[in-house]
């Protein structure tokens, strides 16, 4: 009798469990289930809810947006947020996609062909003209084009300016060209140093621009002269001798051209991308990177031209910034009014006592 009472308890309990078991499962089938792949495509504020890095816990998808908000997110409506107040709460700025579009079309192709366009124009000018030479043979006797000062000013500009090209020219064109070669791995590196240098080395070289204007500003102003200058181009396509004074038109073009009217869009708008914390709404920095880019294209394609003949173009022209002498023989044929001023005295042959003179340059004294 005991024995069958327990054989019929073991059946009810075996019963109870399973009709338990079959509820808990019905209950799991009725639950809205969320496959792997559209958990994957979910936005992540409808992932996140649990805590990160927490063990054994389950990532529990939130209640998504409805359409309606979505929809004014997206038409760049303004809601209440903690972002600042210039943002205006719009979460997603609609222009942000056309900047996008503007940056990696036209303002990237057109920029890329005009800086190799450029190349090719001086490389072939070259190929014809050659390093324009003396007519004359160097006299020996040593005038000082630029002062100790004169040449840590333009240095300082220079590769500063060199340093900001290289960085911007891998920072806007470093996906197009380096990332298809190298992979995401380098172009990640490339592009957290060229963003480094670029935002330091920017501020330099805004300051630089503005020692350098007024270094050079008293030799730069315009003069009859230069239009002769111009008519004739400066020689640069025959083997006419155009004087000029100690800046020719070509070198006042590039001082007012360049030096102020670029330097001062491109150091602007640069200091605008480089403070972000006085209040620059989004619009603005797009706007400032926009104005930005076009203009450090256009100062990239003159200095091309002014580094070309400051070196292989110009016999002798390299020599003068970096020794700061120039001979007598080079400063008659390039910049004949202003050597005439020096040889009447207007002009004093030498500016700086930082250097022990050793030749004679008409009655006055400079360093070999």
């Amino acid at each position: 009798m005991a024995t069958l009472f327990g054989r019929v308890l073991s059946v009810l309990a075996t019963a109870a469990a399973l009709g338990l078991a079959g509820t808990a499962h019905a209950q799991a089938s009725a639950e809205p289930r969320i496959e792997p792949a559209q958990l994957a495509q979910a936005q992540p504020a409808q992932v996140a809810q649990a805590q990160p890095g927490a063990p054994g816990t389950t990532v529990v998808p939130a209640r998504p947006p409805s359409a309606d908000v979505w929809r004014d997110i997206n038409a760049g409506k303004a809601f209440r947020t903690t972002l600042p107040d210039n943002e205006g709460g719009v979460l997603i700025l609609r222009s942000g996609e056309e900047w996008r579009q503007l940056r990696n079309g036209p303002v990237t192709e057109i920029s890329g062909w005009t800086l190799v366009v450029m190349v090719l124009v001086i490389s072939v000018f070259f190929a014809w003209r050659g390093t324009m030479k003396l007519h004359g043979p160097p006299s020996g006797r040593l005038i000082e084009r630029f002062t100790l000062f004169e040449r840590t000013a333009h240095w300082t500009m220079a590769i500063s300016f060199v340093l900001l090209a290289i960085t911007g020219l891998l920072l806007l064109f470093g996906k197009h060209v380096l990332l298809p070669i190298f992979g995401h791995g380098v172009m990640g590196w490339v592009g957290v140093v060229s963003k480094n240098v670029h935002n330091y080395v920017g501020p330099l070289f805004g300051i630089a621009i503005v020692i350098g204007f007024f270094t050079f500003l008293r030799d730069n102003y315009p003069k009859a002269e230069d239009k002769v200058w111009l008519q004739k181009g400066g020689g640069l396509f025959n083997d006419a001798h155009v004087p000029s004074h100690r800046f020719n038109a070509g070198e006042k073009l590039w001082f007012w051209g360049g030096l102020f009217f670029l330097g001062i869009i491109v150091s602007v708008s640069g200091f605008v991308l480089d403070f972000p914390n006085f209040g620059q709404s989004r619009s603005t920095m797009q706007l400032a990177w926009t104005v930005h880019a076009i203009g450090a294209v256009i100062f990239m394609l003159g200095s091309l031209g002014h580094i070309y003949m400051g070196t292989v173009g110009v016999e002798g022209a390299f020599k003068a910034m970096k020794t700061g002498h120039v001979d007598e023989t080079w400063a008659k044929e390039h910049h004949e009014y202003w050597y005439d001023d020096i040889k009447a005295g207007k002009i004093p042959a030498r500016h700086s006592t930082d250097v022990a003179p050793s030749a004679s340059v008409g009655g006055r004294t400079a360093t070999t």
